[in-house]
């Protein structure tokens, strides 16, 4: 199991370092590479072809403003593609469009802006439909979130204690 996290600038490591979180809790091994659709994007196709060739089966990509980073990689490889809208301007908004907006045959997953999070979650769930091992650990950690999620608001709310 294999995956890469590609995102476009180095301020976007503290968003971005969610997946890389959610991936090391389930095992998940990784690389992780700052590049650029605009900037280097010799080196970004490089990398990609890189990926194929390590056998990488999901790529997680974040990208804000134009935020074309996760529709080129897209476009350069049969890799299944989550994209990360990362809040750099308009709220986010602009890149959440852009990523989500994709052309016919060339699919990006998006998920929420700022939310690399899910992405790491996302990657999972794909992985966990090749991998019994994974789906397992993907189910305790469901159960495990249920368990929580009802011990912590089985009381009720305290509106004074807010």
């Amino acid at each position: 199991m294999k995956v890469a996290i590609i995102f476009g600038s180095k301020s976007d490591t503290k968003i971005m370092k969610n997946s890389a979180l959610v991936l090391d809790e389930f095992g998940i091994s990784y690389k992780s590479y700052i590049l650029s659709a605009h900037r280097v994007p010799e080196k970004l196709l490089e990398v990609i072809k890189q990926l194929e060739s390590d056998g990488v089966e999901c790529i997680i990509a974040g990208a804000g403003l134009a935020a074309h980073l996760p529709g080129v990689i897209a476009s350069h490889t049969t890799i299944p593609v989550i994209g990360v809208p990362i809040n750099a301007a308009v709220n986010g908004l602009d890149a959440l469009l852009s990523i989500v907006q994709m052309p016919k045959s060339i699919p990006v997953a998006t998920v929420g802006i700022n939310n690399s999070y899910n992405a790491g979650i996302l990657a999972v769930q794909m992985l966990s439909l090749k991998y019994p091992e994974l789906k397992s650990k993907l189910v305790s950690f469901r159960d495990r979130m249920k368990k929580n999620f009802i011990e912590e608001n089985e009381k009720g709310v305290d509106f004074d204690e807010q």
